[in-house]
């Protein structure tokens, strides 16, 4: 893209993300890749909570860019921010919901990219017992992913993060045991000790070039794409109304030139499995 091209673009990040974020924007936008280690993402919020996130995904993502671009007079930066919790349509099932946004002040473009993921291993339980912690160690996937230990779930009185050996994790669970009765084991979503994280970052950072390479057939600006989804597709037992697309909304984000994409997964019915009428 030659708008972007040979300049260069700093990576609002402190948790290593530049390991799955640059190589793809330098060899699709023939950009220079660069990060500030002086830079603080963690004061826009932690998901340990010691620090609460003030604003939603994409403010705090603008944010980061902002703060990484007046640290470096860069005028082309890219950062992530992630949410855990249930998926938007699968409500009892953990989701990573990624969004990758860039920001070109020279070129007053914003532009992100969302990756929603089931592959994640989000969880935290109450433990009293070592044989209770190191369940919980197995099935999230310790040591290649990180543990935290705290005193219990949302406290900040004791809280170890980044724990990767069994010996800092038996430690970090015998301190809690000793003050406290019982402790809180969780997994650390901070990408730098969650690969599979990062490869959810990386799919939302494809995403965003995705978005980059959409061209508004109006007005030629990047980033042409989805911006709203119109549930309404009929059941194919009742006919009614249900939660699944019936229309996706593309929109230019300069000239705000508009599509509407129906039937966008190109089902004119939806299962019947998926309506709250036929299956409450």
């Amino acid at each position: 893209m030659k708008l972007f091209r040979g300049r260069k673009l700093v990576i609002a990040t402190k948790h290593k993300k530049e390991a799955v974020i640059a190589p793809a924007l330098e060899a699709a936008l023939g950009v220079t890749c660069l990060v500030d280690p002086g830079l603080d993402t963690d004061k826009f919020g932690t998901f340990t909570g010691e620090i609460e996130r003030d604003d939603d995904p994409i403010t705090t993502a603008r944010k980061k860019c902002l703060a990484a671009m007046d640290r470096t007079g860069c005028e082309l930066a890219v950062a992530s921010e992630g949410s855990f919790g249930p998926h938007p349509t699968l409500l009892f099932v953990p989701a990573d919901d990624e969004i990758v946004l860039l920001v070109d002040q020279a070129n007053t473009l914003e532009i992100f990219g969302r990756e929603v993921s089931l592959n994640t291993n989000f969880n935290g339980q109450t433990v009293q017992t070592c044989g209770e912690l190191l369940a919980f160690a197995r099935k999230a996937t310790f040591p290649s992913h990180g543990l935290i230990i705290r005193d219990e779930k949302d406290s900040n009185k004791f809280i170890r993060k980044g724990i990767i050996s069994e010996k800092e994790l038996i430690n970090a669970f015998e301190t809690t045991i000793a003050s406290f009765g019982s402790g809180f084991v969780e997994t650390d979503m901070r990408a730098l000790y969650n690969p599979t994280r990062m490869e959810i970052i990386r799919q939302a950072t494809n995403r965003l070039l995705d978005k980059i390479n959409s061209i508004c057939p109006q007005c030629s600006a990047p980033g042409f794409g989805l911006t709203d989804i119109k549930p309404g597709l009929p059941c194919a037992s009742c006919g009614l109304p249900t939660r699944s697309a019936l229309y996706h909304i593309l929109r230019c984000i300069r000239c705000s030139y508009t599509e509407e994409d129906k039937f966008p997964l190109r089902l004119t019915v939806e299962n019947p499995m998926y309506c709250d009428y036929c299956n409450p």
